[in-house]
């Protein structure tokens, strides 16, 4: 029943209580206790809005840096992986199997801006051996949601 909840939060954090019940034949009291149990043991880190941000004004540049790294004896990637996580820039940070280490994405204000903290920040860490950084163009699908435009009953495109 976990994995279930898990499942539907995933989809959708805004279900409530009553919805999540309901979808599950669960009581809501289980529910609740379910879902703080979840918590409690680590496996719902958060909840978060996937946000369209390009519909703003204030948008903001996303990238993703390819990093090669030089792991620390005992210690592997873990390290710089949070070093490099702990940055207010730092969106996520991924171990990868392949031709590098580490994918991480970023953001800024501007290109200048993720371009500086790439540079400055990023590259100088001593365990990081190579940088490629990646600008994101455009955004069509993040975390399960799609930012198609859709058509109208005319098969106009809507914004």
């Amino acid at each position: 029943m976990k994995s279930e909840i898990l499942k539907l939060l995933a989809k959708n954090a805004r279900y409530s209580v009553s919805d999540l019940a309901k979808m599950t034949s669960l009581e809501q009291a289980q529910v609740e206790a379910l879902i703080k149990e979840l918590e409690e043991e680590g496996l719902i880190k958060g909840y978060k809005a996937v946000v369209d941000w390009d519909k703003l004004e204030d948008a903001y540049v996303s990238a993703i840096v390819e990093l090669k790294v030089v792991p620390k004896a005992d210690l592997g990637f873990e390290e710089v992986a949070e070093r490099i996580a702990s940055y207010k820039e730092v969106e996520s940070v991924y171990l990868m199997s392949g031709v590098y280490d580490l994918n991480v994405v970023v953001k800024g204000k501007t290109l200048q801006d993720v371009a500086n903290f790439v540079s400055k920040e990023l590259a100088p860490i001593d365990s990081v051996t190579s940088t490629a950084t990646h600008f994101v163009m455009r955004r069509y699908k993040e975390l399960d949601v799609a930012f198609f435009k859709k058509e109208d009953d005319r098969g106009q495109f809507l914004l």
